[in-house]
């Protein structure tokens, strides 16, 4: 990356609150170009907050997120230019066509057909969308709709991946096709992916470095040795590492104990 560029990136002493709820507490992270960010942690624990805040559907308490060095809050336009964004929950027109919606978001991003056709082309057919192009999107599976917001995130080429759950109801042979072309994307440009997910596997191979959350602090950052180191086990899996850092490993110790104790 050179040294003129801002990383796709940057978020410092984030706080996000819902009123007296606080679901963000001054994080602070950086995803560089070429990076594949993981953010771990339990339902709450803030990640969903911290990605609406990063594409401006959430306005934080204090703190500051910049996109490519640009302000979420001040250049809202341009960042979701530098954005591709996938909720947790696909957000769909269910009249549209497979086809018409991603027509409909090429106008918006005001793309030409020379521009994303092939790249379109190129992926529905490796997801086998291709039977559903014409269906109303109402009749699809959750998760042929799922695949079809991973297209709409890739369509306009962003600088800046942002993926909430985006493996949801996804079949192996997808997911692999997604993780192998989420490792391809990130290597060209000044690109990154900050990336969410429950599934340690996926987390493990496919993330360059994780941050893990509990409760809206960030406990730990880094690769797995460095987190490994975090908590003094070398050997640690990734599960362990991530209940040895949050609270969830009280919880799940106190909820095995119980259990065990009434078979």
């Amino acid at each position: 990356m050179s040294a003129s560029l801002p990383p796709p990136l940057l978020i410092r002493n984030l706080t996000v609150s819902y009123g007296s709820v606080l679901a963000v507490d001054r994080l602070n992270l950086t995803v560089q170009a070429g990076e594949i960010y993981g953010l771990m942690g339990s339902n709450g624990a803030g990640k969903t907050s911290t990605m609406k805040s990063i594409v401006g559907l959430v306005a934080p308490a204090s703190g500051s997120v910049r996109v490519v060095g640009l302000d979420p809050a001040v250049n809202s336009i341009e960042v979701k230019a530098a954005v591709g964004y996938v909720p947790e929950a696909p957000l769909l027109y269910d009249a549209l066509t497979p086809r018409e919606f991603l027509e409909f978001v090429a106008s918006i991003r005001m793309l030409k057909a020379d521009r994303y056709a092939g790249l379109v082309h190129e992926l529905i057919g490796a997801l086998q969308i291709g039977p559903d192009m014409d269906r109303p999107l109402a009749t699809l599976s959750n998760g042929t709709r799922q695949k079809l917001m991973l297209v709409a995130a890739f369509l306009h080429r962003p600088a800046l991946l942002v993926l909430d759950e985006p493996f949801n109801n996804l079949d192996p042979r997808s997911v692999r096709i997604m993780k192998d072309l989420l490792i391809a994307y990130v290597r060209g440009g000044n690109r990154a992916a900050l990336f969410s997910t429950h599934t340690v596997e996926v987390a493990e191979r496919l993330c360059h470095r994780l941050g893990i959350l509990d409760r809206g602090k960030l406990q730990g950052e880094g690769t797995l040795a460095e987190l490994r180191e975090k908590i003094q086990r070398p050997e640690a899996t990734l599960e362990e590492v991530y209940l040895g850092l949050t609270t969830e490993g009280v919880a799940v110790s106190r909820a095995a104990q119980m259990l065990s104790s009434r078979v």
